[in-house]
């Protein structure tokens, strides 16, 4: 009888305080898939599960994007005001302004927001971001066309703490707006500005002159850039640990010499190198060659 009483008082995993153990040292373990599968099997796992998103640091829909409904993007978040971190990635067949503005809204503390390739957003997410986000480092826009000058500079004014901004393909954007966005943010560290034909030296030489911090920079196929501007960066830029300038044809040896010397990573090879190598694919096999560059 007591054996059995006492079986019967076993502890159950719903019977854990919920907020001090099940939230922070269970479920952030989860995939948010499998989070959202277990709000299918009982509604107090379905309350669990609508605590830990109610205090959810972190939500990344990369995964699993595709495959969410707008009404559960909406219901995941709505008593969300804590999220630092947010990925949109993956959700360009339905993410919308309608969608995204109530959470921006109510969350100022994000730090890092990628909207890679939400191109169903529009200019008024950034500025909403802009306005309630004044402590975000991070934001990704790659491949988001509708990324305008104004948006942009409205971003500049009001996050000038932003350490990494991803600008890949955003064809709408100028020497104007780059080279406003480097003077009210000096703090960057890593900035893709590559894909857009608009890019010329001006900006580049912008970027050099006010973001002495910066250690990344992406201006791949951004055919109007030359070596004057990659002279400058060598120049104003000691951190720099990456460079990437494949097919800027105006680009050669004679500046980016300088920034190999450095050991800076340049993902266009020197042409020796590029020689050496189609000899040895010519060749088959060449140990006879022991060329430093």
């Amino acid at each position: 009888m007591e054996q059995g009483a006492a079986a019967g008082r076993r502890c159950q995993l719903l019977d854990l305080p919920w907020e001090d153990v099940l939230v922070p040292h269970v479920l952030c373990y989860l995939p948010l898939r499998q989070l959202i599968s277990l709000q299918r099997v009982s509604k107090p796992f379905q309350s669990l599960v609508k605590v830990y998103l109610a205090n959810c640091r972190t939500l990344d829909l990369a995964q699993i994007g595709p495959c969410v409904p707008k009404a559960a993007f909406c219901s995941m978040l709505k008593d969300n005001k804590v999220l630092q971190n947010l990925s949109l990635h993956n959700c360009s067949d339905w993410v919308t302004d309608k969608e995204l503005l109530p959470v921006i809204g109510q969350n100022q503390h994000l730090l890092r927001i990628d909207m890679r390739g939400c191109v169903r957003l529009s200019r008024h997410s950034l500025v909403a971001v802009s306005l309630s986000c004044s402590h975000l480092r991070h934001l990704g826009l790659a491949h988001c066309e509708w990324v305008d000058s104004l948006s942009l500079r409205s971003l500049a004014d009001h996050c000038g703490g932003l350490q990494s901004v991803d600008l890949t393909a955003c064809r709408q954007l100028k020497d104007e707006a780059v080279g406003y966005l480097a003077r009210k943010c000096p703090k960057l560290r890593s900035l893709s500005v590559a894909v857009n034909a608009n890019i010329t030296d001006v900006s580049v030489e912008e970027v050099a002159k006010n973001c002495r911090e910066l250690e990344d920079l992406d201006l791949t196929g951004c055919l109007r850039v030359r070596n004057e501007s990659i002279g400058t960066v060598a120049e104003y830029c000691p951190k720099l640990q990456s460079l990437k300038v494949n097919h800027c044809h105006n680009v050669t040896e004679s500046s980016l010499g300088i920034l190999r010397r450095r050991n800076v990573a340049i993902d266009v090879e020197p042409p020796l190198q590029r020689a050496l190598v189609l000899l040895q694919d010519v060749v088959g096999f060449a140990p006879f060659i022991n060329l430093q560059i």
